[in-house]
């Protein structure tokens, strides 16, 4: 019997693994942290989560029917988005902040580039720096709620965030760092509770959803120059939006490297601009600028990082 050579065009190695799927991983990663947001501030917090989810939904379903496009919002892409653009609000924002907020992630951020995959920064971070611009007063002011079922004093409702904090000199009134990893701090819905965090991201990596390249390498730049810098550096770990950054946000597909050389740079300049931001500019918090700035630069990175392909000859220069 003839055996036949049979030739196809790649990919020859097919996953299982579909954007659904990977989608619906990152919303059960994102599970213990929302629930730790409804114990800590209340059901505002799901008030905030639901109007975000849905009003993210909302738009992607709209805008692709405009646009004459497949309808997307089955790969789950957009509940990623909204739950994501809740974490970075406070959870006493008014729900029509989140609304905007949607708008600007999926219409402008995501879908005006192609959609899923197209985007060149994360949606969620454009949309809460958008929102930062926007509404000053109720994205960047000192007063974030505090947990409901956690007051310094009898009339504390609100506090500024542990960062804010220690910019203002307010270091007897910083919590301590049980409190912080367990989320009893000032600070947006879904960045207070490290341990939940913590748990998602350690899921991710089990599922192999993401590799703990960038978190890893991310973490250990802010907190080697925290040290070097004579800071807190558990404070500087645990506060902030550090982890929900590193875990979530850093790690998304289309916006950072492919390669693990290329993921190291990318985490390292997270770090590295997060602590400048945070030690020298007039914001406390530097996570979601740092890693916009970075998302700019892949582009810039995988070019100088790429592999050379197997058996290329090198370029030959004329005397």
């Amino acid at each position: 019997m003839e055996k036949k050579l049979i030739v196809s065009s790649s990919p020859h190695l097919r996953s299982g693994m579909t954007t659904q799927k990977i989608m619906l991983d990152v919303i059960i990663a994102l599970m213990p942290a929302a629930a730790a947001a409804c114990v800590i501030f209340g059901w505002s917090a799901l008030l905030i989560m639901v109007v975000s989810v849905a009003s993210c939904v909302l738009c992607e379903y709209i805008c692709r029917k405009v646009m004459k496009r497949a309808n997307t919002i089955s790969d789950l892409s957009a509940v990623v988005t909204g739950l994501l653009l809740a974490f970075n609000l406070p959870a006493n924002i008014n729900p029509l902040i989140a609304v905007f907020g949607a708008v600007v992630a999926i219409v402008v951020v995501k879908q005006m580039f192609g959609g899923i995959g197209q985007n060149f920064v994360n949606p969620a971070l454009t949309a809460r720096i958008v929102l930062m611009s926007s509404f000053p007063a109720n994205m960047s002011g000192t007063c974030w709620p505090i947990p409901f079922w956690y007051k310094s004093s009898a009339d504390a409702l609100t506090s500024a965030t542990p960062l804010g904090l220690l910019a203002e000199g307010k270091t007897d009134q910083i919590p301590d760092y049980l409190q912080m990893f367990l989320g009893a701090r000032g600070g947006c819905l879904g960045e207070t509770c490290a341990l939940a965090l913590l748990l998602g991201g350690i899921y991710l990596v089990v599922r192999k959803v993401i590799t703990p390249v960038i978190p890893v390498c991310y973490i250990g730049t802010v907190a080697l120059f925290s040290l070097c810098l004579g800071r807190d550096v558990l404070l500087d770990l645990l506060s902030g939006g550090l982890l929900l950054g590193a875990i979530f946000m850093a790690t998304d597909y289309t916006t950072s490297p492919i390669d693990l050389k290329g993921k190291i740079i990318f985490a390292v300049g997270c770090g590295v601009l997060t602590m400048l931001i945070r030690v020298f500019a007039s914001l406390p918090e530097g996570v979601s600028y740092s890693i916009i700035l970075m998302n700019i630069m892949v582009p810039l990175i995988e070019r100088g990082t790429r592999p050379k392909p197997f058996g290329k000859e090198p370029e030959k220069h004329e005397a």
